[in-house]
């Protein structure tokens, strides 16, 4: 079994909004890609704001995939979070290790939660800021 299909429980529709993305959160971090979108509903919109729009789980994966397994530890803690009866905000630092050290990313999540499924994930976070902190590419001017 690969880091990105380990075996996670089922959501249920008696855990509240806030236990959802928490959930979501940690399986992120455990880079458990295939439980994080167990979490979603089959139209959920991933509106990461600076890059686009994803709908549906499989289609958020295939996004998520990439970035995370390119990364040996993924950390997003969160430093506030207030909801109500379907929605999450909340504020994290999303942390990356990368080859090259780590990366790290302020980001406002927006979420809502309906019957114990993610149907919205939207991301606010300055791409600059992530751009910065990676390594030039060969033949890029660094100057």
């Amino acid at each position: 079994m690969t880091a990105n299909e380990q075996s996670s429980p089922a959501p249920s529709a008696d855990l509240s909004p806030a236990r959802v993305v928490d959930l979501f959160l940690e399986r992120i971090e455990a880079c458990d890609v295939t439980g994080a979108v167990a979490l979603m509903a089959p139209d959920c919109e991933y509106d990461n704001v600076p890059m686009g729009k994803i709908i549906g789980p499989e289609a958020i994966a295939a996004a998520l995939r990439p970035m995370l397994e390119s990364c040996s530890e993924i950390d997003w803690p969160v430093s506030r979070q207030v909801t109500d009866e379907t929605t999450v905000f909340n504020e994290r630092l999303d942390r990356f290790h990368l080859p090259h050290g780590w990366v790290e990313m302020p980001v406002t999540g927006v979420w809502e939660v309906r019957d114990g499924l993610i149907t919205l994930w939207r991301d606010y976070f300055d791409e600059a800021t992530y751009r910065n902190q990676l390594p030039p590419k060969a033949g890029e001017d660094v100057g």
